[in-house]
């Protein structure tokens, strides 16, 4: 049975904001460029690289970090372990020198202004975010390679195949919300336990949760630091953080030093729908502030929507008594295998479906998450999933200036509150009296995004974009 092999791993990618597609996606690609010319024993022939970015690449690209992104990858630098800190005296360096070191092994002349081209009247076929790295060689000849960044950090080059971490044959393949089903009634197992089947083809049990864990630390220091970080959000928008604000609100009187004491904190306000609402936004919010700062998040499946499955998770660990490891790695397993489905039956890429790709995909995973950790059916998760989905349907990718900022960061919060309401709707309703299915509401998400005006799909030409008067430099 044919089917798209998609890890936990690939849903669930640790790097650095403010965009998965803009940033995240286009630094791997140029990783991937000058590692291939190194394999190819071709790196120190190089004399000149030009980055040439189209598309929804070339019309945002500043506002998220595009440029930033493609010179820490030929430099060879992971965003995974690179200290955030260091980025802006990094690319400064490159900016004054005039040269980059490709793969940290060889300098050649390099002035970003000169050899990144915004190209924002060209697009390429296949995708809108499309990028192209030309190499001259020391012969006079050139390389050239084009990469699409496709949403959620996946990366394709052209030729490729768009699949997952490889076409491994997993024991319960799954390319719908109908195959999942099917596997769980024949097997009565849950969708966690489906999924952590599939992981075992790729590694252990205890490897798979050690990872997860790893994901999920990533994800509440993240929230922790953007809920502790005031000031102003980079980019010339002069957006205010307000996690940081609101917390100290939330919390006054009360002290607390790490993680844990903070948890013990928000726990001793009670459960009160106003306490909790503030809650749930705040921690939205502070990890989408982070992001905009080019923070380290967690792709979850997206940069821009990072924060709805790190604040409803911590919904459920602070007001559910949900502060136990097999609940967290339920959760995520859980939530991984809905966008799993999306991304095959649909897209994660704002630049290809608007923000109900973003935002209503992972308002969608959280529902389903929070659903299974609560005790509902398969049926009922999957039903929060589609409910969550149903009302983000339509939702465009408009970004003021071209930044990951306003209405993104709200729109996790939206995203978190949806995703709560849409669990506790299917965990009081019958399945078997819903109109709409999960794999429906994911065929109208797909015909609802090649429907949608290119304009409403992150390109900053349309929406709040046009109608909100800002003076932005080179946004």
């Amino acid at each position: 049975m044919p089917h798209e092999a998609i890890s936990v791993f690939d849903i669930f990618k640790i790097g650095v904001g403010p965009s998965s597609s803009h940033t995240l996606g286009p630094w791997r690609a140029a990783q991937r460029f000058v590692q291939t010319l190194q394999q190819k024993n071709q790196l120190f022939d190089v004399t000149e690289v030009k980055v040439l970015l189209y598309g929804s690449l070339a019309k945002t690209g500043k506002g998220h970090g595009t440029d930033v992104a493609v010179q820490l990858g030929l430099c060879g630098d992971d965003p995974v372990t690179f200290a955030v800190n260091q980025i802006d005296a990094k690319i400064s360096d490159i900016a004054s020198m005039k040269k980059i070191i490709l793969l940290g092994l060889h300098e050649v002349d390099f002035d970003p202004h000169e050899n990144i081209d915004f190209l924002i009247t060209e697009t390429l076929p296949y995708h809108p975010n499309a990028l192209t790295f030309l190499a001259t060689m020391r012969n006079g000849e050139s390389i050239a390679e084009t990469f699409y960044s496709i949403g959620g950090g996946f990366v394709i080059k052209e030729g490729e195949a768009a699949g997952g971490t490889d076409e491994a044959q997993l024991a319960f393949p799954i390319n719908t919300a109908d195959d999942l089903l099917h596997w769980c009634r024949k097997t009565g197992m849950s969708i966690s336990e489906i999924v952590m089947e599939n992981e075992s083809t790729w590694r252990t049990e205890k490897e798979t949760n050690e990872r997860m864990l790893n994901i999920w630390r990533v994800m509440k220091e993240c929230m922790y630091r953007g809920c502790h970080t005031p000031g102003m959000l980079p980019g010339g928008l002069h957006v205010k953080r307000r996690a940081a604000a609101l917390n100290k609100k939330l919390t006054t009187g009360n002290d607390y030093t790490d993680y844990d004491s903070w948890l013990s904190v928000i726990r001793s306000g009670g459960n009160d729908f106003k306490y909790t609402l503030d809650w749930v936004s705040c921690f939205a919010l502070a990890v989408n502030e982070e992001n905009a700062s080019f923070g380290r998040v967690v792709t979850a499946p997206t940069n821009g929507a990072a924060g709805v499955i790190p604040a409803v998770l911590q919904y459920y660990i602070a007001f559910c008594d949900g502060n136990k490891e097999e609940k967290i790695l339920q959760f995520l397993l859980t939530a991984a295998e809905i966008g799993s489905i999306f991304k095959k039956g649909a897209t994660l890429s704002a630049a290809m479906g608007g923000c109900q790709a973003e935002i209503g995909v992972s308002s969608a995973m959280a529902a389903a998450g929070l659903t299974e950790c609560m005790g509902g059916t398969q049926r009922q998760v999957m039903m929060a999933a589609e409910i969550a989905m149903e009302h983000h349907l339509g939702l465009t990718c408009d970004p003021i200036g071209g930044l990951v900022q306003v209405p993104c960061i709200e729109r996790n919060t939206m995203g978190a509150i949806k995703a709560i309401t849409a669990s506790q709707l299917a965990s009081q309703s019958t399945p078997d009296f819903a109109k709409v299915s999960l794999d429906a509401v994911i065929k109208t998400m797909w015909d609802t995004a090649k429907d949608m005006d290119f304009k409403y799909k992150e390109t900053a030409d349309g929406g709040l974009a046009v109608n909100v008067p800002l003076s932005l430099p080179e946004c």
